[in-house]
């Protein structure tokens, strides 16, 4: 049961991770807009945008075994949110459950006709029709991954790939970890985990522990105790820790694995051919014991090579005189890994080993006394991160929050004028057309506020006083704003120079509409840029310009995003930066 809570719940929170961050990071377009617009002229009169919008086809998904319901909807949701169509294909083995999951989505009668469709079964002929507007999303093994992608229509169309293969990840225990240690006791707990949550069937489980060679024994025999307390047998039977591989094959599967990884080491824990189980036959479940092995020799191949898709991890001892140069070069034997851990207390240690492994990995987690509390876990993907690694691990990318969801659409770089640009993306663009014609734009709803509304004021003569008041008031007392001598030794200023925050302050003076309106929270500032100093003297005007519009679908308030330019006397700009409100879609509200 806690097997199936991994899967479902896991699941589950993809879902709600992504309806958040949607929410808050996404227009409500078709179209997104990446970066900034790049000037192309000096005059200002043309200009390039990158933005993206989703690709016509189909992302075909084809899922792994082990995760017949999380596998899906992490691929679902970010497709979903794209607007691309999701075709689901699930392993034979564990389809049913697949089957199950899309029958009660759609049954809620919220999915879009066409949004989610499901194949159980050979998929026939249906990659020889995929088409350049298509994308192929994978998990399962690294040598599927390599016949697929191989595929002549996927090669000769060019359509999107991405592969996420079982890897054989690491985790290593620093050389500053002695027993007794709360890290030590970390790294045996999280071992053991990940060797029998859903009985090791995970492609970011832990295959290879790496270990100071003299600690070894202990690790050993810590885990020892730790895996003989796990019970194994019937999920709904009382007591059991640790259920069934996903069939009888799997299970011949992992024990040809072990055989292989024997040829490099020794079992010391457990029996591929023996396992005690509760609630259930033994033989007529796909039931095996957890499988500890330790390598003779770190430099064998088998333990970097050969995986056991199972509840099966190898001790592995380094002793070098460079612990560092060491562990990374054999986390590197496993050719690229979805994950990688790293248990110490040494920072040092640390950032040397995250950097050296980097290029290895999709994912490092760092584990010590300061996050074990709150960490999630070696083995967990977690939506907002990416999941998927180089190499072995099939050079793909999935989840990644927002990442996840531009990959199922196409960047394009638009050249044009401002206002051309302005119409294509939604957003004023700067030498876009300003309308300041219409009356002060804090006092339109959202449903009369349009692109491009513009309320110019000012001039407001800043003075010393004025300085000095700002500085009493907050204590801001730093020596530019306070020293006329110190302020000119400083190769920035010509002498005392306003507070950023003044300037930012007079210009909302000038701006804001004060009377209640459909304006009804400023809730922060963004790219915020002090351009040029302000000396005492200087008169300020603003231009503040509605830049973009965020309706949100459910509340009866959207979000707007305005563009501020503050100059000085001589139309020199000192100050720009986006204002972000809220604003009532109707004014007065209806029934006032």
């Amino acid at each position: 049961l806690n097997d199936a809570r991994f899967d479902v719940d896991g699941g589950i929170g993809v879902l709600l991770s992504y309806a958040s961050k949607a929410r808050r990071e996404l227009p409500n377009d078709t179209v997104y807009v990446e970066g900034p617009v790049e000037p192309l002229s000096k005059g200002g009169t043309f200009a390039g945008q990158h933005i993206l919008t989703p690709l016509r086809g189909v992302a075909v998904q084809i899922n792994a075994f082990n995760f017949p319901v999380w596998g899906p909807l992490e691929k679902l949701a970010p497709a979903f949110i794209a607007g691309v169509p999701s075709l689901v294909k699930p392993a034979t083995q564990t389809a049913y459950v697949t089957s199950r999951l899309v029958e009660l989505m759609t049954a809620t009668g919220l999915l879009p006709p066409g949004t989610l469709q499901l194949i159980c079964g050979s998929v026939g002929d249906m990659f020889d029709h995929l088409g350049e507007q298509d994308l192929v999303y994978f998990t399962g093994s690294a040598a599927t991954a390599r016949g697929l992608r191989a595929h002549p229509a996927i090669v000769g169309r060019a359509v999107r790939f991405n592969a996420e293969a079982d890897s054989l990840n690491c985790s290593i225990l620093g050389p500053d970890v002695t027993a007794g240690m709360p890290e030590f006791d970390l790294y045996v707990q999280q071992l053991v985990t990940e060797m029998t949550v859903k009985a090791g069937q995970k492609c970011t489980a832990i295959r290879r522990a790496l270990v100071p060679a003299g600690l070894a024994e202990q690790v050993i025999e810590a885990a020892r105790d730790r895996l003989a307390k796990i019970t194994v047998g019937a999920p709904a039977a009382e007591g059991v820790q640790m259920g069934a591989l996903a069939s009888l094959e799997q299970r011949e599967e992992v024990r040809r694995s072990v055989k292989a990884l024997q040829a490099a080491g020794q079992l010391v824990f457990g029996d591929p051919d023996h396992v005690e189980v509760t609630g259930a036959s033994a033989e007529r479940g796909a039931f095996i014991a957890p499988l500890l092995l330790r390598a003779d020799d770190p430099g064998r191949p088998e333990p970097h090579q050969v995986e056991a898709f199972g509840p099966v991890a190898t001790i592995i001892g380094y002793r070098g005189a460079d612990p560092v140069a060491e562990v990374i070069e054999l986390a590197a034997r496993g050719r690229g890994s979805l994950v990688g851990s790293l248990v110490t207390s040494d920072a040092g240690f640390a950032r040397d080993v995250v950097l050296g492994l980097g290029p290895w990995h999709g994912r490092l987690l760092v584990l010590d006394r300061d996050d074990a509390g709150t960490s999630t876990g070696h083995g967990s993907a977690l939506p907002p991160l990416v999941h998927g690694g180089p190499g072995r691990a099939g050079g793909g990318e999935e989840l990644g929050g927002i990442r996840g969801v531009l990959h199922h659409m196409q960047r394009t770089a638009v050249q044009a004028s401002p206002r051309v640009l302005s119409a294509v993306t939604g957003r004023w663009v700067t030498g876009a057309a300003r309308d300041a014609s219409s009356g002060h734009p804090f006092r339109k709803s959202l449903a009369q506020l349009r692109i491009g509304d513009t309320v110019a004021a000012g001039p407001r003569r800043v003075s010393l006083d004025d300085i000095e008041r700002f500085a009493e008031f907050t204590g801001d007392r730093f020596y530019a704003h306070m020293d006329s001598d110190a302020a000119r030794a400083n190769p920035f200023f010509d002498g005392r120079v306003a507070h950023g925050y003044l300037i930012v302050s007079f210009a909302a003076g000038l701006f804001v509409q004060p009377d209640p309106g459909p304006v009804l929270a400023n809730y922060g500032l963004e790219n915020l840029r002090f351009l040029a100093p302000v000396y005492p003297g200087d008169e300020l005007s603003v231009t503040l310009t509605c830049k973009q519009i965020m309706p949100r679908e459910d509340a009866d308030y959207g979000e707007v995003r305005w563009d501020a330019e503050v100059s000085n006397q001589d139309g020199k700009q000192v100050a720009t930066y986006d204002v972000l409100t809220l604003v009532a879609k109707q004014w007065p509200p209806a029934g006032s």
